[in-house]
């Protein structure tokens, strides 16, 4: 049976469709079906462009990757038209790893783990090999990953916090004023919080929270992933806001300065 056959076969059922669905939808004989679902018969790039058009998959991922080999969070993100697996002409797998039950791990990427996932990123054998954990409450439908950072160009989130971050296949769907972790070819890993320029420039501006810190730019050539941040672990608790905390030491005191006021024009 070809990658193809298997595809096609383990996408029907996992739509629940039979034999006979499928091929009234593509208008061919049942018979038709199962020859290429079993290998027997090749199909035409014709037919090829009809199976890419009913499973919304590209047809490059269904004759070139084994999609019952891939995660749940893979699988969603195909069948919802951002297909992962194919970036220009090059076939590129987001890898991953599955606990015992067969759910997507949150692989953690440690400072020291950095640079070797500078080049390894796409390795399956580096991923595999990377420290993992669960976070009940973020969906299994979505891929996670969790990179320590260092410095404190994004205080307050302290150094050595972990960030945890979704998989963004769209890139245009980057939001100006959130926070990403993004691989980059020259700087490797940085978190910052980013302002959406592909459309008129094909590039990021990145700003760090720390305001010490001047904003730059990165085109999107330079860009190998990107991770939305959803949430950070740390062990440290958060510094108070010095200034907040002088407001409000102010306001106190004017409000204790109108008090007396008041008490001595009712005298």
């Amino acid at each position: 049976m070809s990658t193809f056959g298997r595809n096609i076969k383990f996408l029907r059922k996992r739509e629940k469709c039979t034999q006979d669905d499928v091929a009234f939808a593509l208008e061919m004989k049942r018979s038709t079906l199962s020859g290429y679902e079993n290998g027997v018969a090749q199909p035409s790039v014709n037919v090829l462009i009809s199976f890419s058009m009913y499973f919304n998959v590209a047809i490059d991922t269904l004759v070139k990757v084994e999609l019952s080999d891939l995660s749940e969070s893979q699988l969603f993100q195909i069948e919802r038209g951002f297909d992962v697996f194919i970036k220009g002409s090059n076939l590129r797998v987001l890898a991953a790893t599955l606990d015992q039950y067969n759910e997507e791990n949150i692989e953690l990427v440690s400072e020291k783990a950095k640079a070797g996932y500078r080049s390894g990123f796409a390795d399956p054998d580096y991923i595999k090999v990377l420290p993992t954990f669960q976070l009940p409450f973020l969906s299994k439908q979505k891929k996670y990953r969790s990179f320590q950072i260092s410095g404190d160009s994004m205080l307050p989130i302290p150094d050595g916090s972990y960030v945890t971050g979704e998989y963004v296949v769209d890139w245009n769907t980057i939001r100006d004023g959130q926070a990403y972790i993004i691989l980059t070819i020259d700087d490797g890993l940085v978190f910052k919080v980013v302002e959406n320029k592909i459309d008129s420039e094909q590039k990021f501006t990145l700003y760090s929270l720390n305001s010490i810190y001047d904003p730059y730019d990165i085109s999107v050539r330079d860009v190998k992933e990107i991770w939305k941040f959803v949430n950070y672990i740390s062990s440290e608790m958060p510094e108070a806001n010095q200034e907040k905390q002088d407001l409000v030491d102010t306001v106190k005191q004017l409000r204790k300065e109108v008090q007396a006021i008041q008490t001595k024009l009712n005298l």
